[in-house]
């Protein structure tokens, strides 16, 4: 899970940034718009409303040490919810390789989109 930042808003809400998922079992990218200043509360909302309601819970998170991922309110959302949250380690690719290859070739993708 990581945000692509630093894109043209949209037109209709403004949407600056994506949060890009990507399914480890299935390979797919689940691509939710979201704002670049949203903070752990709405990043969590909008998981609870855009993801987890269409797919279920999922068992593992693994994320880089984003503020959002690290701050008390995601840390109990996740005690609450169920799923551990593993964080990778900087400068270790290998941790979540797919996940990052994928998530730069949609950064790509988004950005040419949107220029």
């Amino acid at each position: 899970m990581d945000w692509v930042t630093e894109l043209p808003p949209s037109v209709d809400k403004g949407y600056n940034a994506c949060l890009v998922i990507s399914n480890r079992y299935r390979k797919t990218p689940i691509l939710l718009p979201c704002h670049k200043d949203d903070t752990a509360m709405n990043t969590a909302v909008l998981l609870c409303i855009r993801l987890i309601s269409h797919t279920g819970l999922f068992k593992n998170i693994i994320s880089d040490r984003d503020p959002k991922c690290t701050s008390a309110l995601w840390t109990n959302l996740h005690i609450l919810l169920g799923p551990k949250l593993s964080f990778s380690t900087a400068y270790h690719p290998q941790t979540d390789e797919l996940a990052e290859r994928m998530i730069q070739a949609l950064e790509d993708m988004i950005r040419r989109f949107c220029a």
